[in-house]
């Protein structure tokens, strides 16, 4: 039988994954699909919580929390388009020719 605390876990191990492709790598696209990852397990989270607890309350911040990294995907997604339009690159070291 499958309790929250599996969830849990699971929800720890996709967080320790999309932190450590944050951290370690350097292409600007992997490391926002690591972001989401992170985002992913927090939903997950939320979820289980919210079920073990038996109430809607954290079912409807997901919903809050999804809606968010839409938006912050379509923000994203057109900066990077607009960087490598500039620079023909999406590398994370290039992104310091920002500055003024």
């Amino acid at each position: 039988m499958i309790d929250t605390s599996h969830y849990m876990l699971l929800s720890a191990i996709l967080f320790c994954i999309g932190s450590y492709g944050v951290l370690t790598r350097k292409n600007a696209i992997v490391i926002f699909m690591c972001i989401e990852v992170m985002l992913n397990s927090v939903n997950l989270t939320f979820i289980a919580l919210s079920r073990h607890v038996g109430n809607m309350d954290g079912q409807i911040f997901v919903f809050f929390v999804m809606t968010v990294a839409a938006a912050e995907a379509a923000v994203g997604l057109a900066l990077m388009i607009a960087f490598y339009r500039n620079k023909d690159s999406i590398d994370v070291d290039d992104f310091n020719m920002l500055k003024w």
